[in-house]
């Protein structure tokens, strides 16, 4: 195994993405109305500082990620995942936060937090360590009920609350590691199968059905339940092919709601136009395909499994984010990662981008065929590609 460089593209991109972000959120809320008016003596600054100590905390912390023993990666699975449980179920004490009909956030000083967002995080670090094992069996059911149980009873707290985006969310990271893994598709799709009238009743809750129904036709009510993804694909389509200029767009003047956080990417497309949001898609693209070839390139599985999920779990949030303000999926209150205003989502993925980076500084050179016979047993991988090569 070579100790190297970090992966300099991934950290460029990252480092571009919250630049981009930072300016976006100052754009978005540096016009002040009457909505706003608690605010206005500092002129819309109070969200360009607190997002500049939100990045200083999660740069230092992806550095300190980045220059951690890989060793310390796996020691920190299970404090991670007990720690993030905990924070999710001191939502319902004193200290939980309510916001929107909603109690997701804990008051940390001096802002608030959002326990949701280390829970993704810690269940990478698990699902990498579980199936990375090698008493794992892809084939037994025991096995592959362990951790669809685990992210079941996250999904609950997270219903409790409620959060539907974040268990969806939750969801789709699990079964997709669980396939990389290699386990057996009858369990996912009769898991699958099992869940849809779950989701069907869940869909039914009369807030919840609104969205699927403005989802589907906003125009239906532009005043009521479509009122925002309406907005949304105005910003859009105001902003034609180069934008109407930073700083001048109309929509954040309490048109679109939240438009600094969950719809931030509607402001992007109508103050920079096509090619702000085409560029803003290729930067996330380059995260995905940078965090893919570092995982392609471990020797170790549990350090490929972490690399694969980190990449998954990032992507995965940007690309429902682009499906909602376009109107391609319902709206589920999921920020735009290193972009949206928001300590939460920022802090733990700069985390994770640590993380990715700390893995690309250790890669192998060597492939399969060509490890000693004596080595080729610790490379227990199940659905694992190298250079174009497939292990199992």
């Amino acid at each position: 195994m070579n100790r190297g460089a970090i992966d300099k593209t991934l950290l460029i991109t990252v480092i571009v993405l919250v630049i981009i972000g930072l300016i976006s959120v100052y754009s978005s809320t540096s016009v002040l109305d009457s909505v706003k008016a608690k605010y206005a003596d500092k002129g819309g600054m109070i969200y360009l500082q607190k997002q500049i100590f939100t990045i200083a905390i999660g740069f230092f912390l992806m550095i300190f990620f980045m220059f951690m023993s890989p060793d310390k990666l796996k020691k920190i699975v299970f404090p991670l995942l007990i720690l993030s449980f905990l924070l999710l179920i001191l939502v319902f004490s004193p200290l939980g936060v309510s916001a929107g009909g909603a109690r997701r956030w804990l008051r940390l000083w001096p802002s608030v937090f959002q326990p949701s967002e280390l829970v993704k995080l810690a269940m990478v670090f698990f699902l990498a360590w579980y199936i990375s094992r090698d008493s794992y069996n892809k084939e037994s059911i025991k096995h592959f009920i362990i951790p669809v149980g685990l992210m079941a009873v996250f999904q609950l707290i997270f219903l409790k609350q409620p959060d539907f985006g974040a268990a969806m969310t939750l969801g789709m990271l699990t079964f997709i590691m669980l396939f990389i893994g290699g386990v057996s598709l009858r369990f996912l799709g009769a898991t699958v199968l099992l869940a849809v009238p779950i989701l069907i009743y869940l869909a039914k809750e009369p807030y919840r059905w609104k969205r699927i129904t403005s989802f589907l036709d906003p125009w239906a009510d532009p005043q009521g339940s479509g009122f925002q993804l309406v907005q949304s694909l105005i910003a859009l389509g105001s902003g034609g092919l180069i934008g109407q200029g930073l700083g001048q767009g109309k929509q954040k003047l309490a048109f679109l709601p939240e438009i600094h956080t969950d719809f931030i990417f509607a402001h992007i497309g109508e103050e920079l136009g096509f090619i702000g949001v085409c560029a803003v898609v290729v930067l996330f693209f380059i995260i995905c395909a940078r965090g893919l070839n570092i995982a392609g390139k471990q020797y170790e599985p549990y350090n490929y499994f972490l690399a694969s999920g980190i990449t998954i779990m990032i992507s995965i949030q940007a690309l429902i984010n682009f499906a909602v303000v376009t109107g391609l999926a319902p709206t589920k209150g999921l920020p735009l990662p290193f972009i949206s205003y928001g300590g939460s989502s920022l802090v733990v993925n700069l985390m994770a981008v640590g993380i990715l980076l700390n893995l690309s500084r250790f890669k192998t050179d060597t492939g399969y065929a060509e490890l000693p016979k004596h080595e080729k047993p610790k490379l227990r991988v199940y659905r694992y590609y190298y250079r174009g090569k497939r292990f199992s």
